[in-house]
């Protein structure tokens, strides 16, 4: 059985990794519940408390910590007008999935001048536009190592499927369309914000956004430069109100057969750390925001990509979770 750390005397008081101990008198399993589920929801910390039992992992799976649900709202302190969160852990590594276009599997969109850009709704050369209700998201990237300062200077390349669950550089007759694709440099605070149209849903994952962050923008060239490989989960009701438009046909379908919690990707701790917060409504358009903690100390742990598989769309049969070809007019669930 693995030995469980010492906590740690600070002038504050005891901490175990940096978390003030509840109960500071008592060991570090004696801690109670709450402390075990923001403990075991940073991913990275779960084979340093093995003595903790079958029990608090169960716990951390089905209690999150920065958000509470598929709504968007937070369990802690929250700024509804802003979608500010307060996050436990950081932020966890997924796969990129078969359609990344970073170069890791064929496709590089990264190496195109002009993917420097803050609005992704068309093609780089303007050749083509997404359609959709409008969308803007907002990533708030902190450094745990450096007491979590905003992450100034980091890179984003942010990625996600059309209103029809298709994805662009992949998706039969979208091989030279790179819309819905793009990068952005965090500003002094450690902000970026893309301008782009809701994602559809597509059998078998629950909607979502892809992200990668780097070290700074030379380092985009290189998909294994990625300090983080991560997914949005988008709030369900917001979901529920644009899958009603017809331009995201099947959608509303395929949301009724998923669940956050039984996601592929996100299921493991229903999206506690990257489930967004949204604001606005399907007129006038989202805004959907995510803090995001990034550990430099840790090595990434997200797998290349996979093959790229079929068309895209989101009334073709279920596409499989190993990132291998999906249905007729469906992707893979990654």
């Amino acid at each position: 059985m693995s030995r469980i750390p010492e906590p740690v005397d600070t002038p504050n008081g005891p901490t175990y990794e940096g978390r003030p101990l509840d109960r500071p008198d008592e060991e570090v399993v004696d801690q109670g519940a709450p402390f075990d589920i923001r403990t075991l929801l940073s991913r990275r910390s779960v084979i340093g408390l093995a003595g903790l039992g079958v029990g608090a992992v169960v716990l951390a799976a089905c209690a999150p910590t920065a958000t509470s649900s598929t709504t968007g709202t937070s369990s802690d302190s929250s700024d509804a007008s802003t979608g500010s969160t307060t996050a436990e852990g950081e932020i966890p590594d997924e796969t990129a999935g078969p359609y990344p276009g970073d170069g890791s599997n064929g496709p590089d969109v990264l190496e195109q001048s002009g993917i420097v850009r803050q609005d992704i709704r068309s093609s780089i050369d303007g050749s083509a536009t997404a359609e959709g209700v409008p969308l803007t998201f907002r990533l708030d990237l902190l450094d745990m190592q450096n007491d979590d300062a905003p992450f100034a200077g980091v890179a984003v390349y942010a990625w996600h499927c059309t209103a029809g669950g298709e994805y662009s550089m992949y998706s039969e007759g979208l091989e030279d369309v790179t819309y819905l694709r793009g990068v952005q440099v965090a500003d002094a605070e450690g902000k970026v914000s893309f301008t782009s149209v809701f994602p559809g849903c597509y059998s078998g994952r629950w909607p979502h956004i892809h992200f990668e962050v780097y070290p700074d923008v030379d380092s985009i060239t290189d998909s294994a430069n990625a300090i983080a490989t991560s997914q949005i989960a988008l709030p369900e009701d917001a979901c529920t109100t644009v899958y009603a438009d017809s331009r995201y046909d099947g959608s509303s379908e395929n949301l009724a057969q998923t669940t956050l919690s039984g996601d592929n990707v996100f299921g493991d701790d229903a999206g506690a750390l990257q489930l967004a917060t949204i604001t606005g409504d399907a007129t006038s358009g989202y805004t959907a925001t995510l803090q995001v903690r990034i550990d430099t100390s840790t090595t990434p742990t997200a797998g290349a990509a996979p093959s790229g598989g079929g068309e895209g769309g989101p009334d073709g049969g279920e596409g499989g979770p190993d990132g291998g070809e999906g249905g007729p007019g469906q992707p893979p669930s990654d």
